[in-house]
C-alpha cells in the first residue's frame, strides 16, 4: 500500500512537471523608438516639424531685428528726445521684448503640441502591428527595451520581436 502511494505521488508529480514544461511563457522584446523612427510616417512628421520650426524661427529673427532697430533708434535719439518721448520709447522697447519672449514660449509650446498630435496616428499604427505580431507569435508580453528598466531578460523565454514587427510594418504600408 505504501509503495502504491509513493508510485501514485511520483506519477502525479511527473505529470504536473510535464504540464508545466508545456506551458512555457514566451515574451517578445523590441525597441519601440527604433521601430518608430524607421517608419516612413515618422520621417514625414520630422520633415513637417522642421518646416514649422523654420517658420517660427524666421518670425523670431524678425522680432529680434525689429527690437534691435527700435533699440538703435532709442540710443541714437536718447540725448535729444524729450522726457515723455524717452519714456514712451522705453515702454515700447519693454513691450517689444516681452512680446518677443512670449512668442518664443508660444512657438515652443505649439511645436510640442504639433509633434504630439502628429505622433498619435504613428503610435497607433505601430501599437496595432505590435499587437498583431504578439498574438501571432504567441507572446504573453512584448517588452519595450528602450528605457533599460530590464537589466536581464532570459533569452530562452524571450525573443527579439523587432524583425517580425518590421516585416509587418513594411508589408502594411498605409
Amino acid at each position: 500500500m505504501k509503495r502504491l502511494f509513493v508510485l501514485f505521488t511520483l506519477s502525479l508529480t511527473l505529470v504536473s512537471l510535464s504540464a508545466q514544461a508545456q506551458t512555457t511563457i514566451k515574451y517578445g522584446t523590441l525597441s519601440y523608438n527604433a521601430l518608430m523612427r524607421e517608419m516612413p510616417e515618422y520621417g514625414l512628421m520630422q520633415s513637417r516639424l522642421t518646416s514649422l520650426r523654420a517658420a517660427y524661427q524666421s518670425e523670431v529673427r524678425y522680432n529680434e531685428q525689429t527690437f534691435e532697430t527700435m533699440f538703435a533708434d532709442y540710443l541714437s535719439g536718447q540725448q535729444t528726445f524729450a522726457a515723455s518721448i524717452l519714456a514712451k520709447r522705453q515702454r515700447d522697447l519693454q513691450e517689444a521684448l516681452e512680446k518677443s519672449l512670449a512668442f518664443r514660449a508660444e512657438a515652443d509650446s505649439l511645436l510640442q503640441a504639433a509633434e504630439a498630435e502628429m505622433l498619435v496616428p504613428i503610435r497607433a499604427r505601430l501599437d496595432s502591428v505590435i499587437a498583431e505580431v504578439g498574438a501571432e507569435r504567441g507572446y504573453e508580453y512584448i517588452i519595450n527595451t528602450d528605457q533599460g528598466v530590464f537589466p536581464f531578460i532570459h533569452r530562452t523565454v524571450a525573443e527579439d520581436a523587432t524583425p517580425y514587427v518590421r516585416e509587418r510594418l513594411n508589408a502594411r504600408k498605409e
